[in-house]
């Protein structure tokens, strides 16, 4: 069902537009100066008003890229690989998805310790799902599309590899201006990938939820009742 397709699709434009109107707004009031350097991000969104605007950006960008998690999760599962390599995956975007959140609400003007604690787990632990990912997309099905998303998602997984080290390496030496610029690449590379389940989540033809009511142990108790609707996902 192609509906399922537009969920990481949303995800990748809703944030790219996101973030690009927060970067606009800072630019526009005088909170950053293009003219020093490129700001980060998080320098952009960390004052009023839009810091309101970023943290919200954030939230609902952790919220979508946990429910692509979940769903991608459920996906290689109802395939028949539900390995550790799936289990790791789940983990791993859940732990990135929560950093997102943290980025946002934790503004590196008010607390820098917890907002660089969000942004490692955003960029570092992030990029560790999307490399259980590509490994998922040579092992679990769907495999219609394998011969393109995978060469695609590892180019983007070494592009953001290659752009974690040399920002790491800039931001230390004093290189804030270099530093910025690989973490709006970086950024945009992983919005990238999100958007690319979206070849594997027009294969799923449904979602299921299974509700059991479990009978209590004693004679008057009533009988299980079941609830399943299967999926092909």
């Amino acid at each position: 069902m192609l509906l399922w397709a537009l969920l990481p699709v949303s995800l990748a434009i809703f944030g790219t537009v996101g973030i690009w109107t927060v970067f606009g707004i800072a630019v526009t009031n005088g909170s950053v100066n293009i003219t020093n350097g490129v700001p980060y991000i998080s320098l952009c969104g960390t004052f009023n008003p839009q810091s309101c605007l970023f943290a919200q950006i954030c939230n609902i960008c952790s919220v979508l890229a946990l429910w692509i998690v979940v769903i991608r999760f459920q996906q290689v599962r109802d395939y028949g690989n539900h390995g550790k390599a799936n289990i790791a995956s789940i983990v791993l975007g859940f732990i990135s998805s929560v950093g997102i959140s943290v980025v946002g609400n934790f503004q590196q003007s008010v607390l820098m310790g917890i907002h660089l604690l969000g942004a490692f787990l955003a960029f570092f632990v992030g990029l560790g799902y999307f490399w259980v990912q590509l490994f998922l997309t040579y092992r679990a099905q769907p495999s219609q599309d394998r011969c393109w998303v995978g060469p695609l998602r590892a180019i983007c997984c070494i592009l953001c590899t290659i752009l974690v080290i040399v920002m790491s390496i800039l931001h230390n030496t004093g290189y804030t201006s270099g530093a910025a610029i690989c973490e709006w690449a970086l950024v945009m590379l992983f919005f990238c990938l999100f958007g690319l389940f979206a070849a594997e989540f027009r294969h799923i033809d449904c979602h299921h939820l299974t509700v059991q009511k479990h009978a209590l142990r004693n004679k008057g108790s009533p009988p299980p009742e079941e609830m399943n609707r299967h999926t092909h996902g």
